[in-house]
């Protein structure tokens, strides 16, 4: 059974409270705010992410299936991620599902309380991975602009 991928009240307000904080410089060391331009309005957007460093590169997942961030990213190709004063601009390629697949098992074994929006496990085998893989895009981050 497919998840469903409404972001929730406690969602919102963990990317109110994440965006501040990451914005100081504070919390966790893999989070960064992305900011991407809109598609259509070319306005700035910014949402709270986790990287995911795994077989040497810097990954983006979208965990919450094809939100609004992944779909710009994809059109326009690039993002800014931001901790602090450390910001980075950088390209970003969507990958196979083949090569999302490890990707997707390192990101819900890093990040746990996105599992549910996955219909598989960590226990899974790679070929689920591959079926899950269109719903969550992964992007491969292609270093600085």
């Amino acid at each position: 059974m497919a998840r469903t991928y409404r972001v929730t009240p406690a969602i919102r307000t963990w990317n109110v409270l994440a965006r501040a904080l990451i914005g100081l410089g504070l919390g966790a060391g893999r989070w960064r705010i992305l900011t991407v331009r809109g598609r259509r309005t070319g306005r700035a957007y910014s949402t709270p992410v986790s990287l995911l460093i795994h077989g040497g590169r810097d990954w983006l997942v979208s965990p919450y299936g094809r939100r609004g961030w992944a779909a710009n990213a994809l059109a326009v190709g690039e993002v800014r991620l931001r901790r602090g004063r450390d910001v980075r601009n950088v390209r970003v390629r969507e990958v196979s599902p083949e090569e999302a697949a490890p990707v997707l098992r390192a990101y819900l074994a890093q990040e746990p309380i996105t599992r549910p929006y996955f219909d598989v496990t960590l226990d899974s085998p790679e070929a689920d991975f591959v079926r899950e893989a269109p719903r969550h895009p992964v992007f491969a981050l292609e270093g600085d602009r």
